[in-house]
């Protein structure tokens, strides 16, 4: 209970940011801000800025140079999202509980909600470079170069391209750990990365986070898999069964549901070893892992 208090904490000051982005009057159609807004704050996790604080935190980093950059990856997150569920993609109806964004404003206002949160990440992750200089510069410059490309087509979208691809095949678990670590798990190590080289990491610390990270982003969608089968609607807030419609093959449609659930099992366990030699700083990163593994939603 009281890592899910500090979670929430977390994820509370995470949403005062990203509303205090969003503060100043923007001189843009109200309805491109409301779409953007909709899906911004339909009740994310915050995973990924979480990753991102916490490590700077346990490296002892400078929070108030990361900030941006947290801000900047929920919003990519969020696009992702809005553009996943288009007709022409997933096609699903919704997501957390509540309508996807075109079922609310129609697909091509949410392409362009999508469009624009991706935008407005990179304006926000560039504003937070405005006062640095030097080395520091450098490296915040380094960061989101990090995330740009964990974004992109050698990240991100290259994975979303290959799960399209293989929607009616039955395909390798060569493939299907291509597009696990591309489209889910590149934006969770991009979080760590970019932490470790704000806060100037040490080589052999950096490895442990970053593979600590690999690990949790493929359980993460190793678990989606599951969920996806056997969770709860209500929960979820979304109706399971999406990759068996799209016709996508899934972990555990090439292992099963219980070789899927061993093999977060060892994933969890070989994250947090991972962590252990770092030392006590990394106990929340610890119980993050836990949490992720673990989750029902």
């Amino acid at each position: 209970m009281i890592f899910k208090e500090a979670l929430k904490k977390r994820e509370l000051e995470i949403n005062a940011q990203l509303e205090s982005a969003f503060d100043r009057r923007l001189d843009a159609p109200d309805i491109i801000i409301e779409a953007m807004k909709y899906s911004l704050f339909a009740g994310g996790k915050r995973l990924r800025p979480i990753l991102m604080l916490e490590t700077c935190r346990c490296l002892e980093g400078d929070e108030t140079i990361i900030w941006p950059l947290a801000l900047g990856i929920e919003m990519i997150h969020t696009y992702s999202l809005i553009h996943d569920d288009l007709p022409d993609m997933d096609d699903d109806d919704y997501r957390r509980g509540k309508l996807t964004n075109h079922k609310v404003y129609g697909p091509a206002t949410a392409i362009l909600a999508g469009d624009a949160l991706l935008n407005y990440a990179v304006e926000t992750m560039l504003k937070g470079s405005k006062n640095l200089s030097g080395d520091e510069l450098s490296r915040y410059i380094q960061a989101v170069r990090v995330i740009m490309g964990a974004s992109g087509i050698l990240g991100m979208i290259g994975g979303q391209v290959a799960d399209l691809q293989s929607e009616n095949k039955v395909i390798g678990i060569d493939e299907l750990d291509y597009i696990h670590l591309h489209k889910t798990a590149a934006l969770l190590e991009a979080s760590v990365q970019a932490a470790c080289i704000i806060a100037q990491a040490q080589p052999a610390t950096q490895g442990r986070l970053i593979s600590y990270s690999h690990r949790v982003g493929l359980a993460f969608q190793i678990v989606d898999d599951i969920l996806d089968v056997e969770g709860d609607e209500e929960t979820l807030g979304k109706p399971v069964g999406s990759d068996e419609k799209n016709h996508k093959s899934t972990f555990v449609s090439l292992y099963g549901l219980e070789a899927s659930r061993v093999k977060v099992s060892e994933l969890e366990k070989e994250a947090v070893e991972m962590l252990q030699p770092i030392g006590s700083r990394t106990v929340f990163l610890q119980e993050l892992a836990h949490y992720i593994c673990s989750r029902n939603q």
